[in-house]
């Protein structure tokens, strides 16, 4: 695998690829996921977010229009004109912030359990556990249980936990919630008409089908959605072949 001080690259097949990463995530923590993917036929980019992974302690506005900003200056590094953008979680906001900048560079778009271009409500107790989860671990534990259906063994839950404090700033990791929770630019994607998959997790309760029928397949008219059988919202851990099999089948088309 390739780096760079923000990108790590895997593959050198003609298709380009540029994946952003969850909030509890960084470029090189996708889980198996990547062991899975055709990098003969795909080159795949995973760019970190200032404060995240390589480039902790860089600073930054840590906002949606720094993190789109960052993965075009990627791709023009990179020397990609058009791409496809993979988009997890927070990183199916920045991708569609990616497409608002600069649509006529993007191919196609894929979300899993991904953020819509409208942010997130939260009731007051759920902004107090999420808001909380920058200095407290036990409150990352608790979302991940949560976001993943209360089903996954806890030596993996307290491995997610310790890669996300690893690997990202506190100061990053707070404001990035206020940024995909409290953003909204659904006027500037609605109805583009790109190919455009949506990945929804079968147990995951708050970015699951229901909520990608009605943000996702509502904003693009070429939006099609897939549920993935026993995954909650990190598909990319939960079911990473299947993950894998699908995304590619999707972007082979174009």
């Amino acid at each position: 695998m390739q780096a760079s001080d923000t990108y790590q690259v895997l593959g050198s097949g003609p298709r380009k690829v540029l994946c952003l990463n969850g909030w509890f995530g960084h470029a090189g923590n996708w889980g198996p996921f990547v062991d899975s993917l055709d990098r003969q036929a795909f080159t795949y980019a995973f760019m970190d977010y200032r404060g995240y992974g390589r480039r902790r302690g860089s600073g930054g506005e840590y906002t949606m229009a720094e993190i789109a900003r960052d993965a075009l200056a990627a791709a023009d590094s990179l020397g990609w004109e058009r791409f496809s953008l993979v988009g997890h979680s927070m990183g199916g906001m920045a991708v569609q912030q990616v497409l608002a900048d600069a649509p006529q560079r993007v191919q196609a778009l894929v979300g899993i359990s991904p953020v819509p271009a409208g942010g997130v409500p939260f009731d007051e107790q759920g902004w107090g556990l999420f808001s909380s989860a920058a200095k407290d671990a036990g409150a990352r534990r608790t979302i991940i249980d949560l976001t993943t259906g209360n089903r996954l063994t806890g030596t993996w839950l307290d491995a997610m936990v310790n890669n996300s404090l690893a690997n990202s700033d506190e100061e990053a990791f707070a404001a990035y919630l206020t940024a995909w929770a409290k953003s909204s630019f659904t006027e500037r994607i609605q109805g583009q008409a790109l190919p455009v998959l949506v990945i929804a997790g079968e147990h995951d309760p708050a970015l699951g089908a229901e909520t990608c029928k009605a943000t996702w397949l509502q904003h693009y008219p070429n939006a099609t959605l897939e549920v993935m059988a026993n995954a909650g919202h990190y598909a990319m851990e939960e079911t990473p072949v299947a993950l894998a099999s699908v995304i590619e089948a999707f972007l082979r088309k174009l």
